[in-house]
C-alpha cells in the first residue's frame, strides 16, 4: 500500500499534538505509512488547496475559518478526499452530511475510537485508489477517475492522457503507467497507446474504435493478445445473467 496523505487541521496545539501522536502510533501498530501535513486553521488549508490528500481530519471550531466552511470549499475542488470532523461540539457534526463527511470524532478523542475511524478511512482510501489515478500535470497534482480516462498516448517523450473532457500532459512513461494500471483494464495496443478497455466499442481491422469515436492502431504482433485481453475484460465485467 502506498503512503497515505493525511491533512490535520486543528488550531489547538495540544489537540493537534494528540492527533499526530495517534497517527504515529497507528503507523507503528498497523504497519501503514502516513505523510502528514498540519494546518492551524481552515483558512490555511483552503488558501492553496490541491486535491492531493487521502484523508482530512478537521476541527470544526476554529477562529478564522471553521472546519465546516473549509470542507465546503474543499469539496468544490476535491470530491474524493475522506473527511472526518473532530469536534467538542457534537451539534455541529450533523451538518457534515452536506460536505459528505465520513463521520466525526468527539473531543477528547479516545485512542480506540480514533483507531477504528482510521481503519474505516483507510479502507475507503484503498477502495478509491483502485479506481483512480493520481498524476502530476505541471504544477498540479490531479486525481483522475479511471472511468473518465479513454486512453493514454506517448508522443515525443510526452505522455498525454485523453479523458472524456480534456487532454492532460504529464511527466511519466507509458511503461510506468502500464505497470501502475496493471489489473485495472488497460492494455497496450501498440508502442504509443495504452487503451482503457471499458471505452473500446469495437475492433475494425487493425484499429480499435473508442467511445470517443477515435480509432487507435493495434500493432500486428499485439492484435491476438489484445483481442484476448478485450474478451477477458468483458467476460470479467459481465453479470452472471449476461454470461
Amino acid at each position: 500500500m502506498r503512503t497515505i496523505r493525511v491533512g490535520v487541521v486543528e488550531d489547538d496545539t495540544s489537540a493537534c499534538q494528540q492527533v499526530i501522536d495517534y497517527l504515529n502510533r497507528y503507523q507503528r501498530e498497523q504497519n501503514v505509512e502516513f505523510a502528514v501535513s498540519v494546518f492551524s486553521d481552515g483558512e490555511e488549508i483552503v488558501e492553496h488547496y490541491k486535491p492531493v490528500y487521502d484523508i482530512l481530519l478537521l476541527d470544526i471550531e476554529m477562529k478564522r475559518m471553521d472546519g465546516m466552511e473549509a470542507a465546503r470549499r474543499i469539496r468544490q475542488v476535491d470530491d474524493d478526499v475522506v473527511i472526518v470532523f473532530i469536534t467538542a461540539a457534537p451539534q455541529y457534526a450533523i451538518s457534515g452530511y452536506k460536505v459528505r463527511a465520513l463521520s466525526y470524532l468527539l473531543k477528547p478523542v479516545p485512542w480506540f475510537a480514533f483507531s477504528q475511524e482510521m481503519k474505516r478511512c483507510i479502507g475507503m482510501v484503498r477502495r478509491r485508489s483502485e479506481d483512480s489515478l493520481l498524476v502530476d500535470a505541471g504544477a498540479q497534482k490531479l486525481r483522475l477517475s479511471l472511468n473518465d480516462v479513454v486512453y493514454i498516448e506517448s508522443m515525443r517523450h510526452t505522455i498525454i492522457i485523453h479523458t472524456l473532457n480534456e487532454k492532460l500532459s504529464i511527466s511519466s512513461t507509458l511503461k510506468e503507467l502500464e505497470e501502475q494500471l496493471s489489473g485495472q483494464g488497460f492494455y497496450r495496443s501498440n508502442s504509443c497507446y495504452l487503451v482503457n478497455m471499458r471505452h473500446v466499442t469495437g475492433v475494425d481491422g487493425q484499429d480499435c474504435v473508442m467511445s470517443s469515436g477515435e480509432r487507435l492502431r493495434i500493432s500486428r504482433p499485439r492484435k491476438k493478445s489484445f483481442l484476448i485481453a478485450l474478451a477477458d475484460y468483458f467476460a470479467g465485467t459481465a453479470t452472471p445473467d449476461e454470461r
